[in-house]
């Protein structure tokens, strides 16, 4: 069923202006009506969604600027939907929330996602990529902790930083002559250039990443899953429309995919960890969306709905450990598997998932971008993508299931997970298994037609390979005490410019103002003080201005300047 434009405008039924007027609802509504609330507005929207014709919808004009806030096609439906399930899952695992906030907030977020998925011009997409930016911090704030204070305020600098950026971009791009239509935009104008910037930031490039994992774990249990599918998600989407083809993206996605293994592997933070392994999966989105194409568009597309399942399942499992034990510190954790078995199933589904298992969603989704790179001869960048691919099953798909659950019992005995976020667990594993053992299922959202199986001999063989070489290196590392032991630390990374160095740098410069202020005060306050005693000298009782002058003096100095004075005029 769809919906008629000849009887009702499809305009006036955006699923993000659905969110968003459902959102203003929640403070007036208590209890399980609130939580029910919360659960069928996404549904709700996903419908509607569903049932909008392709097309674009709804335009008008603002100050001579052409603004389509509805625009519907394949790309964005496979986004808006992938943001409209992980809103209801979010719904569900927060049934147990009395945080009127961060209720809130989670519909408000999700529609910022949303609309800029369905933004047909870039004035609507930035409208959407501020709200989404400005809304987010408020689930980081929620924990009303110092830290997390703290942490919202840097979340926020890098926020607003991409909002200017992309701002700027949109300017200079409607400046050229290209219009405000958000289609391919392309990183050979200055415009491109700045929005690119924009959505790299949001997007965890390096050296502009650092903020991904110093605030998404200070957020609450429910913040962290739900900040960890919108915004990042939503810049590949931008990524994706905007910049396909762009070859530069190619060697950014891979220095993502690879260099956050390495930080992963020694971060004791279980979250913390998982937010390292989000900037792992996101390297594979960028160099898809670099190689272009229809598999590297549609493998861009197809992995970044896959993460938002199992990056979202894995992420619920540490929150529900850290809800059950106040921890997620891989050093104080182990032997949860006792007390927590249905989570421990369910973070164990994430976990094959992420490392590309097959028969799960991880596997379906990345063999598209392999393949992608394999079929354009890429052997380098297929090279290093394999082994980021083995190092995800070590940090996430090994480290997190076997240190939270398994490892050195430290004698937790919990109650299981409260039945809700079982639930969403459960939705979440079950789109996962869902998409690896029928990838056709999300095969056909995607917006190019393409001949391609994922369940082919030498696919299926060469992972189970990898796999199991991982698993072996793993077993080794840990039985020659090689692996990196969880230690109660704290790791630095691009962080440590704002962390450490700004900081000391300004220390240094105040303390280098105080000693040339020490040194140069003093010679220059006895200078001035000669100065004004030397200034100040005809003035005094002797001076020659000071003394009593006779009429006749007087008068000679009135006529001289008088004098002057009529010289002057004729001149």
């Amino acid at each position: 069923m769809t919906i008629d434009p000849a009887v009702i405008d499809p305009a006036l039924l955006n699923p993000a202006l659905l969110l968003l007027l459902g959102a203003l609802a929640v403070p007036f509504l208590r209890g399980r009506w609130r939580g029910a609330w919360l659960t069928l507005l996404p549904l709700a929207a996903m419908a509607l969604l569903w049932m909008l014709p392709d097309g674009v919808y709804g335009g008008f004009e603002v100050l001579g600027l052409a603004v389509q806030p509805l625009r519907v096609d394949s790309l964005a439906l496979v986004f808006a939907t992938a943001f409209l399930l992980a809103a209801l899952i979010a719904a569900v695992y927060a049934l147990h929330l009395d945080d009127r906030m961060q209720q809130i907030v989670i519909p408000v977020y999700a529609a910022s996602a949303v609309g800029g998925a369905l933004a047909g011009d870039l004035l609507t997409l930035f409208v959407c990529w501020e709200l989404a930016g400005l809304s987010s911090v408020f689930l980081i704030w929620a924990r009303r902790t110092e830290r997390a204070n703290r942490a919202g305020m840097r979340y926020l600098v890098a926020q607003v930083a991409s909002g200017l950026l992309m701002l700027g971009g949109i300017v200079l791009h409607v400046q050229s002559g290209a219009g405000t239509g958000f289609g391919f935009i392309g990183a050979d104008s200055a415009g491109g250039v700045l929005i690119l910037l924009a959505a790299g930031i949001k997007c965890a490039f390096p050296f502009v990443h650092a903020w991904l994992q110093d605030t998404y774990p200070e957020a609450t249990v429910v913040g962290t899953v739900v900040l960890s599918s919108f915004t990042t998600k939503f810049a590949v989407y931008v990524l994706a429309r905007g910049f396909p083809g762009t070859g530069a993206l190619v060697w950014v996605g891979v220095a993502m995919a690879c260099f956050p293994i390495f930080y992963a592997v020694i971060e004791n933070d279980l979250r913390r960890v998982l937010a390292y392994s989000m900037i792992n999966q996101l390297g594979f989105m960028v160099a898809a969306v670099g190689v272009g194409g229809a598999l590297g568009v549609n493998g861009a597309a197809a992995h970044a709905f896959a993460d938002i399942l199992f990056k979202g399942l894995l992420l619920m499992s540490m929150g529900a450990v850290l809800l059950r034990t106040g921890t997620v510190k891989g050093s104080e954790l182990g032997g949860l598997y006792k007390s927590m078995p249905q989570t421990t199933v369910l973070c164990i589904i994430g976990a094959a998932s992420i490392s590309a298992f097959p028969l799960f969603s991880g596997f379906a989704t990345k063999s598209i971008i392999m393949q992608a790179f394999a079929e354009e001869h890429r052997t380098a960048v297929w090279l290093l993508l394999l082994f980021a691919s083995a190092g995800v099953f070590h940090h996430a798909g090994i480290k997190i299931p076997f240190f939270a659950f398994f490892a050195h019992d430290r004698g937790y005995r919990v109650k299981e997970a409260p039945l809700n976020m079982r639930l969403a667990m459960g939705i979440a594993a079950a789109g996962c298994i869902a998409i690896g053992v029928a990838p056709d299922l999300l095969y056909g959202l995607l917006p190019y037609d393409m001949d391609y199986t994922a369940y082919t001999v030498p696919h299926v063989v060469n992972q189970v390979q990898l796999l199991l070489f991982a698993s072996l290196a793993f077993t080794l590392l840990m039985r020659t005490g090689l692996y990196p032991p969880e230690l109660p630390s704290v790791n630095l990374d691009a962080d440590v410019v704002y962390r450490r160095l700004l900081p000391r740098a300004w220390d240094a410069g105040v303390r280098t103002a105080a000693h040339v202020r020490t040194a140069f005060a003093k010679p220059l306050r006895q200078r001035a003080d000669l100065a004004l005693s030397t200034a100040a000298r005809p003035l005094r009782g002797r001076g020659w201005l000071g003394v009593p002058w006779s009429t006749d003096v007087m008068v000679l100095w009135v006529a001289l300047l008088l004098g002057l004075l009529l010289l002057l005029s004729l001149i």
